[in-house]
């Protein structure tokens, strides 16, 4: 297997790293930052080979937009390029591959070195040993001066000491003249390319800006150092090789080398660099992993007292009030810094998301993390946006600011919930200064945590469960009730509406809880055992039949009633019902007579277009004693 001077430095600063780069194969993508160390450093080299203006196009063509800031890099390029190629001596070769079974390296510059006589040294009393350490080195006129090379490697940076003590040109001389016998490294260079590295000040203007850049490049200075060849440098390598072979943990090495690192995500905040789809299996619910609550209520009832008695607690604490609790705390406040003459203010906001950044590296032995208050929390995160956005209130910007705001809360809320810690606690006050109306019209007073109901809302969907700590004179309980009154709830299944104020008694619930959650998805009720209720039986009603039409007299017999009846109204409910019932018997009694539906009427007289309403009750009757007979 081939190892080169990178992958092993790369291994001797974190194991984790390698692991990623080397075994896993995990490449990320590029910053896209104009001073990136990586596409910069190219670009120079593009430039010492090549010219400038390859050197400036490739740097150009690595970005998709180009912007001042470029601008201020190529203009660093055209200073520092070409005095990196008056530096180094002409004729060589850049590029050059040195591969075999164990080793992989580039050199980037091989120069030749031609000597004369007056460039040697008098001949030194060793001269006749075959062992001669200075054979082959332009110190005695017996060596073979035509297989003699130097060689350079070209760094854009200004860490001078730190490459100093580098093993890559060590490696490069011993695995170059192992490869080549007939040829010897003489000598071994670096040639430091300086970076200027300054700001554009916030009062500053462009042009004013690169007038300095360029005072400041008319300042810099290539370095060419020598670096003496050691043995010990190439051993040290080959001994980091049989570590490597070894190794089987890849721990994370954490340093300040960290904040460079393409792989910090990773490392630090805990990403799983693998997609990998779960087990296509169903995972056990009994047992609890993670308890994470809101609880809310009155003042001085007892809220953070009781958070305080969970396992390794740390506590993020908004108004000060932590006094009587022996948790860590970290006050998420401003954070205000005098140097000098300049007062420098860190908001409380950026406090806590620095915190929340701090608590994903899991870099800590607590258990439970604490918020006291959360209502506090969010007026932080008003107050930051505010400075962001360069207004005074969300009516300023009534377009995007309220929204802007509550994203922003919401979105590093999520981050905390998300941390994987054994519990995790938010702290509201209860809030009683809004009514409700019922239905009924009564109004009643509405009992809340003391947030934003849209925010609260968004909240409540986070937890497991939202609780209420009732204070009663000295009874104090943990309160589930929710109605349309007292705002709770929450994905507990539990058979209790109130336990001790007791964590112990909390932690009885959520087992209990988990416990009716997984029964209840082995023993789910059967679809249709359902109990229905009560229906209304009716009785079918059938269309009435031309033999159940009431019997018209032929013309000419109709009698006249001059008798004045009195009307019934039109369309009365009783009359209607008596009429419905009559015409129901009449069917009935034609059925029973042997008649069908579409048997025509007895009476042949019968004209069409008359109704029953018309016949005399005497006939009707009549009828319905024939079909009884």
């Amino acid at each position: 297997m081939q190892y080169s001077h990178s992958r092993i430095d790369c291994f001797e600063k974190c194991k984790f790293k390698y692991k990623m780069r080397y075994l896993e194969g995990i490449s990320t993508n590029s910053p896209i930052e104009a001073d990136n160390p990586l596409i910069v450093g190219q670009a120079v080299h593009t430039g010492i080979e090549k010219s400038l203006a390859d050197a400036v196009n490739e740097y150009y063509l690595s970005y998709p937009i180009i912007t001042d800031e470029h601008i201020n890099e190529v203009m660093k390029m055209e200073t520092v390029i070409p005095l990196a190629r008056a530096a180094i001596p002409q004729g060589g070769q850049f590029e050059v591959e040195i591969s075999d079974e164990d080793f992989r390296g580039f050199i980037d510059y091989l120069v030749p070195v031609s000597l004369n006589l007056d460039e040697k040294d008098v001949i030194c009393s060793r001269c006749g040993e075959k062992d001669c350490l200075y054979e082959n080195s332009g110190t005695c006129k017996k060596g073979k001066y035509g297989g003699l090379y130097d060689i350079y490697d070209f760094k854009y940076s200004n860490n001078v000491s730190g490459y100093k003590e580098s093993a890559q040109l060590h490696l490069y001389k011993y695995f170059f003249e192992r490869d080549n016998p007939e040829k010897k490294i003489r000598n071994l260079y670096f040639v430091f390319v300086p970076k200027v590295s300054i700001r554009q000040k916030k009062t500053e203007t462009l042009q004013n800006f690169r007038g300095r850049l360029k005072e400041e490049l008319s300042k810099v200075e290539v370095k060419v150092v020598q670096i003496g060849f050691s043995m010990d440098k190439v051993v040290g390598f080959l001994f980091e090789i049989k570590a490597v072979n070894e190794e089987t943990e890849f721990p994370q090495e954490k340093s300040y080398l960290c904040k460079y690192c393409e792989y910090q995500e990773f490392c630090e905040k805990g990403w799983d660099y693998f997609m990998k789809l779960p087990e296509n299996k169903r995972r056990n619910i009994e047992a609890v992993t993670k308890r994470v609550m809101w609880i809310y209520g009155v003042p001085f009832c007892g809220k953070t007292t009781f958070a305080n008695n969970f396992p390794d607690p740390l506590m993020l604490n908004t108004d000060g009030n932590y006094r009587f609790v022996d948790a860590p705390v970290i006050s998420i406040k401003d954070d205000v810094r005098v140097e000098g003459r300049q007062t420098k203010r860190t908001l409380a906001w950026e406090v806590f998301k620095d915190t929340v950044a701090e608590l994903e590296k899991k870099d800590n032995t607590f258990k439970t993390i604490i918020v006291d208050l959360l209502e506090d929390l969010y007026e932080h995160c008003r107050l930051y946006m505010y400075q962001q956005m360069g207004i005074t209130h969300e009516s300023d910007d009534s377009f995007r600011a309220w929204d802007k705001v509550r994203g922003e809360f919401l979105n590093t809320l999520k981050k905390l919930m998300n941390l994987d810690y054994e519990n995790i606690i938010l702290i509201s006050h209860e809030d009683t200064t809004k009514d409700i109306t019922k239905k009924g019209g009564d109004k009643i007073t509405a009992v809340k945590p003391n947030l934003q109901d849209k925010v609260a809302n968004k909240v409540a969907g986070m937890v497991d469960v939202v609780a209420r700590i009732v204070a009663d004179d000295e009874v104090r309980t943990f309160n589930f009730k929710s109605n349309e009154v007292i705002f709770g709830g929450g994905r507990l299944r539990v058979n209790v509406k109130d336990i001790p104020l007791d964590v112990d008694a909390l932690f009885t619930v959520y087992d209990e809880a988990n416990a009716n959650a997984a029964a209840g998805k082995q023993a789910a009720p059967a679809p249709g055992n359902e109990k229905k209720g009560r229906t209304i039986r009716r009785k079918a009603e059938t269309p009435i039949t031309g033999a159940d039409k009431p019997q018209d007299s032929p013309k000419g017999e109709n009698s006249t009633d001059n008798t004045s009846k009195p009307e019934k109204p039109q369309g009365s409910l009783e009359t209607g019902t008596e009429e419905r019932q009559e015409n129901t018997d009449d069917k009935a009694m034609g059925i029973l007579a042997g008649q069908s539906e579409e048997s025509p009427v007895a009476n042949p007289s019968e004209q069409p277009g008359e109704t029953g309403a018309d016949k005399p009750q005497e006939e009707r009757t009549r009828r319905r004693r024939r079909a009884r007979d």
